[in-house]
C-alpha cells in the first residue's frame, strides 16, 4: 500500500458521519443540477413556535401571501426533511426564541441541521446561493442578549451558506405591546418586495450563473479551495439585530432598583387596556387592585378562600393588590396570561407608597359597593367589606421589585391591615431588607434547576442561585414564612425528594401545596386540564413530603375546594395535639406597633376543628352556606 493511499485512508477516517453525509449530499446535488432540470419547488413559510404565537403570525402572513397570488407552503419544520433545504429557492421564517436563546424544542433538529451545515466547510458558502430568505423574530427584550437570538442565528447560518436576504431581519418584542403592528409592517414589505413593488433582493427561481460555473469545477479543486476557510466563518456585519443593552437601567443588588425614578411608565396603554379587560383597576403607573372571587363568595355567605381555613383571614375583608405589575419570570401557568410587564430591574417612573395605598383602598371600596343588591349579600357583610383588614400582595407581578415596598407595608400595618406578601424567589437581597410581614411567601414552583427553568422561564441567567438564596433568606425572618408550591402534573409533581431537600434551605414555618389552576387555552401556555391534579393527588404529594421531613412537618389543614393542603412545623404550631396555624391579627398589630422584636409564635391562634386535615368539612367553614352550581351536560342539556 502506497504512502499516498494510506494518507487518504487516514483522512477519510477522520470524517464524522454527518460530515460524510453533507459531502455526499453536495455531490449528489451537483450531479442532479448538471444533468437534469429540478422540478418546480413551492416557496416555504416556516414557523418555529412553542406557544403558537409564531404559528398564528405565520398563518396571518400566509393568508396575505395567498390573497396576493403568492403561493407559499405553510410549513412546520418538525415535519420537514431538512436536507431538502439545498433545493429551496425562497424561504420565509417566523422564529420564536425559547430558552437560552434557542429555538423551540420541536424545531431543534431542524435548527441543528442548519447550524451543522453552516459550520461544515465541506458544504461550502455557496450551498444556498440560489436561495432568498426573510426572517421575523419573536422574542422578549427582557432577556437581554438572548432577545431574538434564534432568529439572528438563523440569519447568520443562512448567510454563511450563501443565501441572500430578501428584506432585513425584523425583531418583534412580545412585551412591547406592538408585536402585531411590527409584524404586519414587515409582512406588508415582504409582499411588496415579492411583487416587485418596492426595492429588495430580486427573487428568482433558479441558480445564479456564478453558482452554475462553480458546479462544473472539479471536485478536488473545490475541496482544495475550501480548505482555507474557517468553519462557520461569516462577516460580523452579517449578524443583524443586536439587542439593546439592559445594563443602562439602575439596578438593585441582585437586580432591583436603587429607588431612583425612571422616566418611563410601566403600564403602557396597550397593557393597561389588556389588564382592565381582565378586571384590574390600575393605580398610578405601576400598581393594581382586583376583587378576588373569594371576596365575592364570602360577601354572599358562600365560603372563604383557603387563607380563611388555614390562617383565619376574613375573605370578604381582604384586598388583593400589587405595587408592581412587573415580574422577572414568565411562568407557564401564569394566570394573567403574560399580559403584565416583565423586567429584571426597576427602570420606570415610581409612584408614592401613600398614594398607592389610598388609591388601592378607594378602588377596592368601589368594587365592594358594586356587590350591593347581589343575591346573598347582607348589609353587615357589605359594611365589613368596606373596611379591609387584610392585603394579599400577590395579585400579579413581583411586589418586592417596588423600591418603596417597606414604606407601603408599614402604611398598611399602620391602618391595621395585615399583609400576605408573595415573592417569586429572584430578589434575595430584597427579601433580606424587608420589614416584618404578617406572612411572607416564596413561590417554589419547581425543585430542580432544569424544571424551574422550564416552568418559570426566568429572565435572570443566575436564576437558580437567586432562587436558592431567596429560600435561605427566609431562615433569618422571625415572622411567619411559607413555601408556596404549585403542582403541575407532568411538570413538577413527581420531585418529592428534590422538594424535601429544599426544606432545609429556608426552614419555612409552613408549606402550602396547591394544584395549578387551569385558566383556559392561551398562546402563552401549553397547559391543559391534563396538567391539573386532583385534590387526592395533592393530598398524596403532601403526605409523602411530610413523611420525608422525618416529623419536622405534618399535614395540618386542607381546603378541598381550592385543591390546597398545608404542612406546618410541629415543634412550633402543634401544642398538646392541637394545631395553631391561625393568626391573632390584633396581637400582630400590637407587636408591630411596639417596635420590639417578635416571632411567629407570638401571634398564633388555635385552628378550628373544621379546618384541620381530615375533617369531614374538608376545610369548608360550617358557618357558611355551601353553594354548588348546577352543571348540565350532554343529553340532559340538549333536552332543555
Amino acid at each position: 500500500m502506497t504512502t499516498s493511499l494510506k494518507t487518504h485512508i487516514v483522512l477519510l477516517s477522520l470524517f464524522s458521519l454527518s460530515s460524510l453525509y453533507f459531502l455526499l449530499k453536495s455531490r449528489r446535488l451537483r450531479r442532479l443540477r448538471l444533468h437534469s432540470s429540478p422540478p418546480p419547488i413551492s416557496p416555504k413559510l416556516f414557523y418555529l413556535s412553542e406557544t403558537n404565537t409564531s404559528k398564528t403570525l405565520a398563518q396571518r402572513l400566509h393568508s396575505s401571501l395567498l390573497s396576493n397570488s403568492l403561493q407559499f407552503s405553510l410549513t412546520d419544520p418538525s415535519l420537514y426533511e431538512p436536507d431538502r433545504l439545498f433545493s429551496e429557492t425562497l424561504l420565509l421564517f417566523v422564529v420564536s426564541t425559547w430558552q437560552d436563546g434557542k429555538p423551540p424544542p420541536s424545531s431543534q433538529y431542524f435548527s441543528q441541521f442548519l447550524s451543522d451545515a453552516a459550520n461544515d466547510f465541506r458544504v461550502g458558502s455557496l450551498a444556498l446561493s440560489g436561495c432568498k430568505f426573510a426572517i421575523f423574530g419573536v422574542g422578549s427584550a427582557s432577556y437581554g442578549d438572548m432577545f431574538n437570538a434564534a432568529a439572528r442565528d438563523f440569519s447568520k447560518w443562512l448567510k454563511a451558506l450563501g443565501a441572500k436576504e430578501l428584506v432585513p431581519i425584523c425583531e418583534g418584542d412580545v412585551d412591547a405591546g406592538d408585536l402585531d403592528t411590527v409584524f404586519n409592517a414587515w409582512g406588508d414589505k415582504v409582499v411588496r418586495v415579492l411583487k416587485g413593488e418596492v426595492e429588495g433582493e430580486s427573487c428568482t427561481n433558479g441558480f445564479d450563473e456564478e453558482f452554475e460555473e462553480m458546479e462544473e469545477m472539479d471536485e478536488m479543486e473545490e475541496m482544495d479551495e475550501m480548505e482555507g476557510m474557517e468553519p462557520g466563518e461569516v462577516d460580523i456585519e452579517d449578524i443583524a439585530g443586536k439587542a439593546p443593552s439592559k445594563n443602562s437601567s439602575t439596578e438593585l443588588p441582585n437586580g432591583g432598583s436603587k429607588g431612583e425614578n425612571g422616566v418611563k411608565e410601566m403600564v403602557t396603554p396597550i397593557i393597561r387596556s389588556s389588564l382592565e379587560k381582565q378586571g384590574y383597576k390600575i393605580i398610578g403607573s405601576h400598581s393594581g387592585v382586583k376583587l378576588c372571587r373569594w371576596t365575592k363568595s364570602q360577601l354572599r355567605g358562600r365560603g372563604g378562600c383557603y387563607k380563611h381555613s388555614f390562617y383565619g383571614i376574613e375573605s370578604h375583608r381582604c384586598m388583593e393588590a400589587t405595587p408592581s405589575l412587573a415580574c422577572a419570570n414568565k411562568c407557564v401557568f401564569c394566570w394573567r396570561h403574560h399580559t403584565n410587564p416583565v423586567g429584571k430591574s426597576w427602570r420606570w417612573k415610581m409612584d408614592d407608597p401613600l398614594e398607592i395605598v389610598n388609591s388601592a383602598i378607594d378602588q377596592h371600596k368601589k368594587m365592594i359597593k358594586q356587590m350591593k343588591g347581589v343575591p346573598g349579600v347582607k348589609q353587615e357583610q357589605l359594611d365589613e367589606g368596606l373596611a379591609p383588614r387584610h392585603c394579599a400582595l400577590s395579585l400579579v407581578g413581583e411586589p418586592i421589585m417596588y423600591p418603596e415596598i417597606n414604606s407601603l407595608v408599614d402604611e398598611l400595618h399602620r391602618r391595621h391591615i395585615s399583609t400576605f406578601l408573595v415573592t417569586n424567589a429572584q430578589f434575595p437581597d430584597r427579601i433580606n431588607i424587608l420589614n416584618p410581614i404578617t406572612q411572607l411567601y416564596v413561590s417554589v414552583d419547581a425543585a430542580t434547576k432544569d424544571s424551574l427553568k422550564a416552568i418559570d422561564r426566568p429572565l435572570f441567567g443566575d436564576f437558580w442561585e437567586r432562587f436558592q438564596d431567596s429560600l435561605k433568606a427566609l431562615r433569618d425572618k422571625a415572622q411567619r414564612t411559607v413555601y408556596r408550591l404549585t403542582l403541575v402534573k407532568g411538570w413538577n409533581a413527581e420531585d418529592i425528594d428534590a422538594y424535601s431537600s429544599l426544606l432545609s434551605l429556608g426552614e419555612p414555618d409552613f408549606v402550602e401545596i396547591k394544584g395549578v389552576t387551569y385558566c383556559g387555552s392561551t398562546t402563552t401556555s401549553k397547559l391543559t386540564m391534563e396538567n391539573v391534579p386532583w385534590h387526592t393527588d395533592v393530598k398524596s404529594f403532601s403526605e409523602a413530603l411530610a413523611l420525608k421531613s422525618n416529623g419536622v412537618y405534618e399535614v395540618a389543614c386542607e381546603h378541598a375546594h381550592s385543591c390546597c393542603v398545608l404542612l406546618a412545623k410541629t415543634n412550633k404550631f402543634k401544642i398538646d395535639g392541637k394545631w395553631y396555624t391561625w393568626i391573632d391579627y390584633d396581637r400582630f398589630h400590637e407587636l408591630v406597633t411596639s417596635g420590639k422584636p417578635f416571632k411567629s409564635e407570638d401571634y398564633m391562634a388555635m385552628t378550628p376543628s373544621w379546618a384541620v386535615y381530615g375533617a369531614n368539612e374538608g376545610g369548608f367553614d360550617p358557618d357558611q352556606a355551601r353553594y354548588k352550581k348546577e352543571r348540565r351536560h350532554g343529553a340532559a342539556a340538549l333536552k332543555n
